[in-house]
C-alpha cells in the first residue's frame, strides 16, 4: 500500500463514520470493481432504477450493469424528444433506486450538489425510496465551505464545458455567479442529514471519479 492509499483509507473510514452519524449508510472500497460489486448488492433485483447525469456511476460500469440486469430501467437517454425525456425524469422521482454521485463531500459528511434542471437534486432530496451515490475520494474536501467552492468552481465549469454551453465559467474556468440563460447552477442542495434512515447510501471509492 502506497502513502496515498494509506491516507485515503484513514480518511475514508472517518468520512464513512461522519456519513453514518448523519443517518446515511456508507462504505469505503478501494477499486471501481469493488464499488460496482457493492452497488449491485444494494440494488434489489426487480427494482425500478434511474439516474441523473452521473459520470461516476458510469465510470465504474454501474449504468451498463443495470441496463443489462433484471431491473426496470428509467433512462431518459433512450428518448428522442425533450417531452419524452421530461416524462422519464418525472417518473424517476418515484423510482426505487436513484443513482448518482455528488459534486463535493465534506470530511464531516455534508453533501453539496448544484444542478441546472434540478431533476437530480430533486430526487436526492425527496421521492425515490433509495438514493445510491458513487463518490470518488477526489471529491472529499475539508469543510462544507470547501465543498461549495469545489461544486461551483470545479465541477460546474467542467460540466458546462462537457455540455457545450456558453456560460462565463466555460470561457474563464471558474464560477462568476452568472445569470446566463444557459446557467447550470440554478439549484443548490446541501444534504446534512437523512430524515429517512439509510435512504441515502454512499459508496466512497479510492479512485478519481467524475468531476
Amino acid at each position: 500500500m502506497d502513502v496515498r492509499e494509506m491516507r485515503n483509507e484513514v480518511l475514508g473510514a472517518r468520512v464513512v463514520k461522519a456519513l453514518e452519524s448523519r443517518n446515511m449508510e456508507a462504505y469505503y472500497v478501494k477499486t471501481k470493481e469493488e464499488a460496482l460489486e457493492k452497488a449491485l448488492e444494494l440494488i434489489p433485483e426487480g427494482s425500478s432504477v434511474s439516474w441523473g447525469g452521473s459520470m461516476s456511476a458510469q465510470e465504474i460500469g454501474l449504468l451498463d450493469a443495470v441496463r443489462g440486469g433484471n431491473y426496470e430501467v428509467l433512462d431518459r437517454g433512450t428518448k428522442e424528444t425533450r417531452a419524452e425525456q421530461e416524462e422519464v425524469m418525472h417518473q424517476a422521482l418515484n423510482c426505487d433506486v436513484f443513482l448518482g454521485s455528488t459534486n463535493a463531500l465534506s470530511e464531516d459528511g455534508v453533501l453539496v450538489n448544484i444542478d441546472g434542471n434540478a431533476n437530480r437534486v430533486a430526487a436526492y432530496s425527496y421521492g425515490p425510496k433509495t438514493v445510491l451515490l458513487i463518490v470518488g475520494m477526489n471529491k472529499v474536501v475539508k469543510s462544507e465551505a470547501d465543498a461549495m467552492s469545489r461544486a461551483k468552481n470545479g465541477a460546474a465549469p467542467i460540466n458546462a464545458q462537457r455540455f457545450g454551453i456558453q456560460t462565463p465559467c466555460v470561457k474563464n474556468g471558474t464560477c462568476f455567479d452568472c445569470k446566463s440563460p444557459e446557467c447550470i447552477c440554478c439549484q443548490i442542495l446541501i444534504t446534512r442529514f437523512s430524515k429517512v434512515p439509510k435512504r441515502t447510501k454512499v459508496i466512497l471509492v479510492d479512485e478519481n471519479l467524475g468531476f
